[in-house]
């Protein structure tokens, strides 16, 4: 069973799963990177480009998610170098310093209350964000093009590439797409039939959106949704 929450840090999310069965579960592109604990064990979830799909385990997972661009700076490592990979985070930290913070998460009654704390920790000792992050994510996530996201918010087109790469783990034309998607997988979920889903989220017809979601996700809407 999947459940979430707002988190106290600010844009991120707090959530926990317990896998149902036997089945792998899939985890779908949105944008942003999260710190895991499973099985006594902290890993980070670098943004993905394609569907992750997960261990078939009965054992529970918990997490914070954190907005797009966010998880870098708390991190201390470019986002690309994370791009569709699951790691340890004794291997992007010293192995001591991960130890401590996995044994303060394990010792907390809720795994998932431990992580919140851990990132919560992390971001009162780190510099905030780039505001030009967050609006170039916001830009995007509207439907902006990127070449008027870049016009908006007064950088060059390479700037902003460069920007994108390491703060997002791929470029704008990446992350449009995929925040595309889950917009479009916000509405059909609420019931708004695919052809419309389609008209109001950017593409070009149905077809275009099935398209995109089955090399995004591995499956056709249909099947994803139902």
């Amino acid at each position: 069973m999947y459940a979430e929450r707002a988190s106290r840090l600010a844009g991120a999310v707090v959530w926990t799963n317990t896998p149902a069965g036997p089945r792998p579960g899939r985890v779908l592109p949105d944008g942003c990177m999260d710190l895991l604990w499973h099985d006594g064990r902290l890993l980070v979830a670098g943004p993905d480009t394609r569907a992750h799909l997960t261990e078939a385990s009965p054992a529970p997972w918990a997490g914070v998610r954190f907005p797009p661009g966010t998880a870098p700076a708390l991190l201390g490592v470019p986002a690309v170098e994370l791009r569709d990979r699951r790691v340890d985070l004794t291997d992007l930290w010293p192995a001591a310093r991960a130890r401590r913070l996995a044994a303060l998460v394990n010792a907390a009654g809720d795994p998932a209350e431990g992580l919140e704390r851990a990132a919560l920790s992390r971001a009162a000792e780190t510099a905030p964000p780039d505001p030009l992050l967050g609006r170039i994510a916001a830009a995007l996530d509207a439907g902006r093009p990127v070449a008027a996201t870049a016009d908006e918010l007064g950088v060059g087109a390479r700037l902003l590439h460069r920007r994108s790469v390491a703060a997002f783990g791929y470029g704008p034309k990446t992350l449009a797409r995929v925040l595309r998607l889950q917009r479009a997988l916000a509405l059909a979920r609420a019931g708004t039939p695919l052809a419309e889903t389609a008209a109001r989220t950017g593409f070009a017809d149905q077809a275009h959106l099935t398209r995109d979601v089955r090399e995004l996700t591995g499956v056709t809407p249909g099947e994803l949704l139902g």
